[in-house]
């Protein structure tokens, strides 16, 4: 049987997030660190509920939080979180974002002329510099910070940060960014208080940080990178058996035909689909757990049903099969479940977002 499923009988399948292992893994990446943390809670927390997982992860005390978007730094405000909330990404160059980032109480990353200025004529007030050191996804390029002498002594930053492109390899590129970073805040009119470089990844290669503040992301959320510490799982996925199926040799499961039953085979069909975050990509490719046993993915995932091969596994209509997460001695990671469909943890995480419910342990 599974070890730690939280049944629900009206779901199909569901989502179980743990907030313990959560806190945990946020707790380790500080102790690393020894700076405070401003975790990344974009994309609805990589997935996993951004309201919930920032409430829990206020017990460690973070300097603020991180966000893509002026939505979910609104979200939080209305939640009555009241840490500051930076805005990572750039927003387009009009007074109408600065405006309602100044409304809810949020820092703007600016990169450009245009956008400083405009944080000015707006108002003004605390905004992180967000300097481009070989990403080239947004910000001012590290060898250009000239050409911002004049706006940054009117209305100096309060932080300024890169964004490495490679932290979980050792191939010098972490550090090249580093040297680029420090060029470019050497070459500012004055050295802004706050300065922060370091994701998940470089936090576990690097200790203590030389930085202000550290930004662990997926991390948090039970990926890591192979580095000096490895986070305890957080997300679980269970989906119940809803039907059973026994095919003879020659008989074919699912849209196209793609898989063709060579021998008598006990097929169990999952109440969960790509419309519930299980990707489409993990046909004919996938396993999942079911009863302490592996039962590989039989043709196509469909929108809302899966197939698995259950010959010689004890199974019926009823039970729980583990989609991610721990089924007696076995167990699939969220890199594993990744890996067998091409996909990274992060893409995989963030299609969490899909139908299935959430529970928060």
């Amino acid at each position: 049987m599974n070890t730690t499923p939280s049944t629900r009988a009206t779901d199909r399948c569901w989502i179980e997030v743990d907030l313990h292992a959560l806190v945990r893994n946020a707790k380790a990446l500080g102790a690393q660190a020894r700076k405070p943390l401003m975790p990344m809670v974009k994309a609805d927390a990589y997935g996993l509920g951004m309201l919930p997982v920032v409430r829990a992860l206020e017990a460690t005390d973070p300097w603020g939080y991180g966000v893509a978007t002026i939505t979910e730094g609104e979200e939080l405000r209305k939640a009555q979180i009241h840490r500051p909330i930076l805005v990572i990404t750039p927003q387009e160059p009009t007074a109408k974002p600065h405006k309602a980032i100044r409304a809810a109480n949020l820092i703007p990353a600016l990169g450009d002329a245009k956008s400083i200025r405009l944080w000015m004529m707006t108002g003004g007030g605390d905004w992180h510099l967000s300097i481009d050191t070989g990403m080239n996804r947004a910000g001012i390029r590290y060898d250009d910070i000239g050409s911002l002498a004049e706006v940054l002594t009117a209305c100096p930053p309060a932080g300024a940060f890169t964004h490495f492109h490679s932290s979980e390899l050792d191939n010098g590129s972490m550090e090249l960014q580093t040297q680029r970073f420090l060029d470019a805040v050497a070459a500012m009119p004055a050295m802004p208080p706050m300065l922060h470089t370091e994701n998940s990844a470089a936090i576990e290669r690097t200790s203590p940080s030389p930085w202000s503040v550290v930004r662990p992301g997926v991390f948090l959320y039970g990926v890591g990178s192979g580095g000096k510490i490895e986070p305890e799982p957080v997300v679980r996925f269970y989906a119940c058996v809803v039907d059973i199926h026994d095919l003879k040799p020659g008989d074919t499961v699912s849209y196209d035909a793609t898989w063709v039953a060579k021998r008598p085979t006990r097929l169990a069909t999952l109440g969960v689909g790509y419309a519930d975050g299980y990707r489409r990509s993990l046909g004919n490719r996938g396993t999942v757990l079911i009863n302490g046993k592996r039962a590989p993915v039989a043709g196509t995932v469909t929108m809302d049903l899966t197939m698995v091969d259950v010959t010689g596994i004890e199974c019926q209509r009823g039970d729980i099969a583990t989609l991610m997460g721990q089924d007696g001695e076995e167990r699939l990671t969220v890199e594993q479940v990744g890996a067998a469909c091409d996909l990274s943890p992060y893409e995989l995480l963030t299609a969490l977002r899909a139908r299935a419910p959430r529970l928060y342990i």
